[in-house]
């Protein structure tokens, strides 16, 4: 099984991955950012230049595919659920990382936290992050494109316990 936690950062998506390690059996934490950092250290900046002109590794087509591909490949080689925090809010690449996703896993689930501006800023600093740094950058993006596109399964964390929204989870992936 395969669950993608998607959301602006500060929205909550750690905190409910970690949450969901505790509570599905043989899981496994899958960061697709970390797939992006390698890329960031390796590709030649001219390349980056090329083909990511925003700076955001996700703009890198061998990002997506290898996201797919690790996940494969930790499925393949650990026999694990894989849970898989991602702030993606381009319906192009989502689309293209949920269909790969499937083709892994039938059984593969995407929920996109949401929650208020305010409260996603409030959480930022709240962990240390500097105002106007690129999660807060990303916020108003994620926000707008959550709302105009379709990213299946929307939970709203504003006001709403962590335990709520775990068993939120866990109904619809019939775990409860």
């Amino acid at each position: 099984m395969i669950i993608m936690i998607n959301g602006a950062f500060g929205v909550g998506k750690t905190t409910i991955c970690n949450e969901l390690l505790i509570e599905i059996n043989n899981s496994m934490l899958f960061d697709p950012e970390e797939v992006g950092f390698m890329l960031r250290n390796i590709i030649p900046e001219e390349v980056k230049r090329l083909e990511a002109e925003t700076g955001d590794f996700q703009d890198l087509q061998l990002w997506k595919e290898l996201t797919v591909k690790v996940a494969k490949l930790l499925i393949t080689k650990y026999n694990v659920n894989l849970i898989v925090p991602m702030t993606i809010r381009k319906p192009e690449y989502f689309n293209y990382i949920l269909t790969g996703f499937k083709s892994v896993d039938k059984q593969t689930y995407h929920f996109c936290l949401t929650a208020s501006k305010e409260t996603i800023y409030k959480r930022l600093r709240k962990r240390g992050e500097e105002e106007g740094n690129w999660c807060f950058q990303q916020t108003e993006k994620c926000i707008e494109a959550y709302k105009e596109y379709n990213f299946g399964e929307y939970i709203d964390t504003e006001n709403v316990s962590i335990t709520a929204i775990i068993e939120n989870i866990k109904d619809k992936l019939n775990l409860s």
